[in-house]
C-alpha cells in the first residue's frame, strides 16, 4: 500500500510530455520534471498508445524519468519498472480478457474480414489484445466504429473501438481493444492495488484520445498545447457532468513556463497539488544553478 502523501502522476507521452508537436517547449520543462519524478512521494506512470519498444525510445530520445509504472498499447498492457526490467503485470491480461471470451486480436481479425476499408497495420503494432488498421483519413468514423463494435457485440464479445488521424501521414489509425482495455480503467486498476485516493492522483494529456481520462472524476491537465477543438469538447463535458472542477487547462505564465507539454503538466500539477509548488521552484531553481554552473566553466 503507498503512504498518504505519496503522489501517482499519470503521463500521455506523444505531444504531453513529448515536444513532437507544433508549439515551442520551455526549455527547462523536462529537466525540472526529472528533478521532481526524483522525489521518492511522486510515483511516475507513462500511459501511451505506444508499445514497450517505442515507449523506450521516447525515454531515450528526450531524456524522459524512468518511469515506476507504465501503461502501453492504448490501455493493453501495463508494465511494473524494477530497476531497468519491465515486468508485464498478467493479472491486468486476465481481467481485460474476460471481455473477448479467451480470444486474442488474430482471432477478432477473421470477424472483420468483410469491412471494407480496413487495412491491417503492421505486425509489431498488433498484441494479444490490441487488433489495429489503418483507414482513409475522410471515413466517417462514428459510421465505422459503431457498425464493427455492434458486429462483435453479436459474437458476445465487449469490445471498444477507437479511431483517431495521423495528422502527419494522413491516414487514419483505427484499434479495435477489449472495453475494459483503456487508459482510465488502467489508471484506476493502479489506484486500487496501490491504494491511491482520487486527491493522489493526477493525469495529464493532450489528445481525443485522452477524452474518457480527462473527463472523468479524476484530477485531470489538459497541456496548453492541446487542440482548441479538444479543450472546448473536454470544458463541455466536465461542465455537463457537474464537476468542472476535475479538469485543469494549463494557460502557461506558472513560474516563467508556457504551459506546453511538460511545463503543463507541472502547472496542472501544482494546482491540484499545491505542495508540488515548492517541489517545482526548489528544481527550477536548482536547474538555474546547473546552467550558471555549467556557463561558468
Amino acid at each position: 500500500m503507498t503512504s498518504k502523501t505519496d503522489i501517482l502522476l499519470c503521463c500521455d507521452l506523444d505531444r504531453t510530455l513529448l515536444p513532437n508537436g507544433d508549439q515551442d517547449e520551455w526549455p527547462g520543462a523536462r529537466p525540472t520534471l526529472r528533478r521532481v519524478a526524483d522525489r521518492s512521494d511522486i510515483q511516475l506512470v507513462y500511459v501511451s498508445g505506444r508499445d514497450m519498444r517505442l515507449m523506450h525510445e521516447a525515454i531515450a530520445d528526450y531524456d524522459l524519468p524512468s518511469p515506476d509504472q507504465a501503461v502501453g498499447d492504448v490501455g493493453t498492457t501495463i508494465y511494473r519498472i524494477n530497476g531497468g526490467d519491465w515486468v508485464p503485470r498478467e493479472s491486468w491480461h486476465a481481467e481485460i480478457g474476460q471481455d473477448w471470451q479467451g480470444l486474442s486480436g488474430g482471432d477478432l481479425a477473421g470477424y472483420l474480414k468483410d469491412f471494407e476499408g480496413l487495412t491491417p497495420q503492421e505486425p509489431e503494432k498488433q498484441n494479444r489484445f490490441k487488433l489495429s488498421y489503418y483507414t482513409e483519413p475522410s471515413v466517417d468514423e462514428r459510421q465505422l466504429t459503431d457498425q464493427i463494435q455492434q458486429h462483435l457485440s453479436g459474437k458476445g464479445l465487449r469490445s471498444r473501438v477507437i479511431w483517431s488521424v495521423d495528422e502527419q501521414r494522413g491516414v487514419g489509425l483505427l484499434d479495435v481493444l477489449p472495453e475494459r482495455a483503456s487508459k482510465l480503467h488502467a489508471i484506476r486498476y493502479l489506484m486500487d492495488r496501490h491504494g491511491y485516493s482520487k486527491r493522489r492522483v493526477v493525469f495529464c494529456g493532450d489528445s481525443g484520445n485522452d477524452l474518457n481520462v480527462l473527463t472523468s472524476d479524476l484530477q485531470a491537465v489538459l497541456v496548453k498545447n492541446a487542440s482548441e477543438k479538444v479543450r472546448r469538447e473536454a470544458r463541455e463535458v466536465v461542465i455537463a457532468k457537474g464537476r468542472p472542477e476535475t479538469l485543469y487547462l494549463a494557460e502557461g505564465n506558472f513560474l516563467g513556463m508556457n504551459g506546453n507539454y511538460a511545463a503543463g503538466v507541472l502547472e496542472g500539477l501544482a494546482y491540484f497539488i499545491p505542495a508540488a509548488r515548492a517541489w517545482i521552484e526548489e528544481a527550477v531553481a536548482g536547474l538555474n544553478r546547473s546552467q550558471r554552473t555549467a556557463l561558468n566553466r
